[in-house]
């Protein structure tokens, strides 16, 4: 796997990411990106993602390595019908 370290590797990580958890979805776009720890040498990336799938709204954080692009969570914060 590739080094994750600019904001271009964390948007194609994550893509990739949410496509594979969840099939093809649509209106993707990475909300927030912080780095992990908050204070020291980058280990990792905390990354929220929105996108569509099924005409629900999916919010979902994603912790990224950057060393290596691996995925150590995946949760999923919200779901919901958009107005």
């Amino acid at each position: 796997m590739k080094s994750v370290s600019t904001q271009e590797d964390i948007d194609r990580e994550s893509k990739r990411i949410i496509n594979a958890l969840y099939g093809d979805v649509s209106d993707f776009r990475v909300n927030q990106t912080f780095q992990i720890p908050e204070k020291g040498p980058r280990e990792a990336w905390d990354v929220q993602v929105n996108f569509m799938l099924d005409a629900l709204k999916y919010t979902v954080d994603l912790e990224i390595q950057e060393k290596d692009g691996h995925v150590t969570s995946a949760r999923l914060i919200d779901t919901m019908t958009p107005l």
